[in-house]
């Protein structure tokens, strides 16, 4: 079977190669170059958006759901996956190759580069999982030799709360956070000051869209149901902070100073080509029921291909593009995002629109797939070498990170989630 294709009248979409055909259209939120106009939703097509402000100008109030109308879309993605559905067969036909409103609907498309993209919706509360088995072995490695993998980890779904409050959008400068970082010579007290060892997270971000009530779990049935769609995510780290605090409660200031995401949202509709069977080895415990089900088997896994590329500042004033550092796959992730929904929940914790999930660090068993610098480096003492000659064990000033993820299948249109980029700036003195 080959790729069936539709094709647009937005030229651009149709381009080999481009991440947003019509096949994707993800959702996002943008302003106009003006500062004093509203926040705006649409979707990506080609190298344009549909601004659906202007689309409900030209075909009528009544064609753009409310929400959306309104600059709105965390409204919108609480009306659930049925109402999503249709307005993406609605979407399809305005922008598809043969659509009759096209010659009306071209006043509607603003190109991606005019406009400033903002977070795609409000982001209330953010948790950050731990599913690649392999980035969880490796790193306990570093500190557990004998013992890298944790008893409880093959049973339950380990996740954080993070921080929503520092969540910014691609192109946010990082402030290379100061902390408290253990001393050189036990028994000395600690110092202050700023992380030597700031590493980058390799993630996929998840959207909540139909909310749960307090006090009513998500059942795996229904955990689909509640994703709205998929993001990059960069939950950058300060290792040496993270070292010092960690324990006994887990992850803190070495967390919560900032996190990234990439501007669009991608559907769980545009993903369902790319669905596969969880990679569970037959020799582990099987999940227990409240987080399994055949469904989830069989496609809770999503084959998504995720880049690591690096630009320093030497490479920027060279005019030298960002370098590959390492290339992963979501579809490595041992729980799957409707486990990590159905666990969230299973206490009767209520998930919000807008709530994001992260996947956790999403290394693959190769070492040039690891997802952080952590792991390509080994905790530091095996520095990667760069094209240019430099060298990098951890993240320096002036350096940017560029994030990439992208689906494609033989028999599928190559969709992507764009790129999350970030810009790491000195510490504040």
């Amino acid at each position: 079977m080959g790729k069936i294709t539709q094709g647009s009248w937005v030229e651009s979409a149709n381009r080999p190669g481009n991440d947003f055909p019509i096949e994707n259209l993800p959702y996002g939120t943008f302003r106009l170059s003006a500062p004093q106009q509203l926040a705006r939703t649409g979707v990506a097509i080609g190298d344009q958006i549909l601004d659906f402000t202007s689309v409900a100008e030209i075909l009528g109030a009544e064609a753009i759901p409310a929400p959306l109308r309104q600059g709105d879309l965390n409204a919108f993605m609480a009306m659930g996956p049925s109402v999503r559905q249709s307005f993406r067969h609605q979407l399809t036909g305005w922008l598809g190759a043969d659509a009759s409103e096209a010659s009306r609907l071209k006043a509607a498309l603003v190109p991606q580069s005019d406009v400033q993209m903002q977070l795609p919706c409000r982001i209330g509360d953010y948790t950050d999982f731990y599913a690649s088995i392999h980035h969880a072995t490796a790193v306990g490695k570093l500190f557990r030799p004998d013992a890298p993998l944790l008893p409880n980890y093959k049973w339950v779904p380990i996740g954080y709360h993070g921080r929503g409050s520092s969540i910014g959008v691609s192109g946010q400068q990082i402030v290379r956070p100061t902390g408290q970082i253990k001393a050189a010579a036990d028994g000395q007290p600690p110092e202050f000051g700023a992380c030597r060892r700031l590493d980058i997270e390799l993630e996929v971000g998840a959207f909540i869209g139909a909310e749960n009530m307090l006090g009513q779990p998500v059942s795996m049935t229904n955990a689909e149901d509640h994703l709205f769609g998929l993001c990059i995510l960069n939950d950058w780290s300060a290792r040496d902070i993270q070292a010092w605090e960690y324990q006994p409660l887990g992850p803190f200031l070495a967390k919560n100073f900032a996190s990234t995401i990439s501007p669009w949202i991608v559907t769980m509709e545009a993903l369902a080509p790319f669905r596969v069977p969880t990679q569970r080895p037959a020799d582990d415990p099987p999940p227990l029921p409240y987080i399994s089900s055949p469904e989830d088997r069989s496609q809770g896994g999503i084959n998504m291909t995720l880049e690591f590329l690096l630009q320093t500042a030497k490479m920027r004033a060279a005019g030298q593009p960002p370098q590959q550092l390492s290339v992963s796959n979501l579809r490595y992730a041992y729980w799957t995002f409707a486990q990590m929904l159905t666990h969230h929940t299973s206490n009767g914790c209520n998930l919000q629109a807008g709530d994001l999930l992260g996947s956790g660090t999403m290394s693959g068993p190769k070492p040039s797939e690891a997802g952080s610098l952590l792991e390509l480096t080994a905790g530091g003492k095996a520095p990667v070498m760069l094209a240019n000659g430099e060298t990098r064990t951890f993240l320096e000033d002036g350096d940017v990170v560029v994030l990439k993820a992208y689906c494609e299948s033989p028999d599928a249109v190559r969709i992507g989630l764009g790129e999350c980029v970030g810009w790491i700036q000195s510490a504040l003195r």
